[in-house]
């Protein structure tokens, strides 16, 4: 009898549990959305802001510029590398 009452709770908090992951996907959806679509819509706007905020930092600390371009260097060589693995692995 105990084990049956307690199968019945663990199914109950199972089907509880089911409906609050359902509920929070739903809100991460919506939020996603609108994150998406504000940033479509002024794509421009963000887009000039960060060339703004690049060109300041290269007239402030060049040194600074330099680091980051060389993060983006370095992040674009290790993207391009595990691509290259990546097609050998499928042509293999």
């Amino acid at each position: 009898m105990y084990i049956t009452m307690n199968i019945e709770e663990i199914l109950l908090e199972n089907k509880q549990l089911k409906e609050e992951n359902s509920k929070l996907k739903k809100q991460l959806e919506n939020y996603n959305y609108s994150r998406k679509s504000y940033y479509e819509k002024n794509k421009d706007i963000v887009n000039e802001k960060a060339k703004q905020r690049l060109k300041k930092i290269a007239e402030e600390n060049p040194d600074k510029m330099k680091e980051i371009n060389r993060k983006a260097y370095l992040k674009r060589k290790e993207k391009l590398k595990d691509l290259m693995v990546f097609e050998n692995i499928k042509e293999k």
